[in-house]
């Protein structure tokens, strides 16, 4: 349920995105799932990738600042309220939620959520006690 999620600091500029994907693309790593936050100047990309010390490496080598941050990976069904649940059972054991962000899985009956919390094993130990599977 908890695996690798690289971070990478970028210039909020045309172009850039461009530039991180293509050198993912050339080391053959695969973008399973992406999230962005910024602001004028910088940015904060967020990524789950087949192979994350490898994606970290190679961005390092071209001058980019990354990191890799563990994240919960987690299955939930494709219908209204799914994320709602998992919501209330954290919120409800008062573990705050970060960041996330979720997307339909490959067989569209299904959907898959990145937690960033700050309690990551305690998250995990209750999201599993309440039903919940890893995603992957």
């Amino acid at each position: 349920m908890i695996i690798d999620q690289l971070s990478v600091f970028s210039e909020n500029r045309a172009g850039m995105l461009a530039d991180i994907t293509s050198i993912l693309a050339e080391a053959e790593i695969d973008i399973e799932a992406l999230t962005i936050a910024e602001t004028a100047e910088f940015g904060i990309l967020r990524f789950i990738v087949d192979a994350p010390k490898k994606a970290m490496s190679v961005l390092k080598l071209e001058g980019f600042v990354a990191s890799l941050t563990p994240v919960i990976a987690l299955s939930m069904g494709n219908t209204p309220g799914s994320l709602a649940k998992i919501a209330k059972v954290l919120g409800d054991s008062e573990i705050s939620i970060e960041y996330l962000y979720a997307a339909v899985a490959s067989n569209a009956d299904g959907a898959f959520v990145i937690l960033r919390v700050e309690d990551t094993d305690g998250a995990v130990a209750l999201l599993k006690e309440n039903g919940y599977e890893a995603y992957k």
